[in-house]
């Protein structure tokens, strides 16, 4: 996890860089960036833990009953919107 870690913070402070250079170094415009790859990253890191415990539950009651497949599938859509969510924010965030 801590690896995880180091290497979003490192991805981050490289858009953050990339950013500063490509917008004539205003504070504003880095944190426009760095806003927008935040909502991206923690969205999607939050849906792909959701979606692997969802996935986990579901396996596991699938093998004990092979007719919960079809009410398990709305679940994981629904862990998989929160990094759409995500996404949709970071948009709203780099163009306002």
């Amino acid at each position: 996890m801590k690896r995880v870690m180091l290497l979003l913070f490192l991805v981050l402070l490289g858009a953050a860089v990339y950013a500063q250079e490509a917008e004539a170094a205003t504070t504003a415009g880095v944190m426009k960036y760095f806003a927008a790859a935040l909502a991206v990253g923690i969205s999607c890191i939050a849906g792909g833990l959701a979606v692997g415990r969802i996935g986990t539950a579901a396996m596991g009651a699938m093998s004990e009953n092979a007719d919960l497949s079809g009410k398990a599938l709305p679940y994981a859509g629904l862990a998989e919107g929160i990094c759409l969510w995500g996404f949709l924010v970071a948009l709203l965030i780099l163009i306002l």
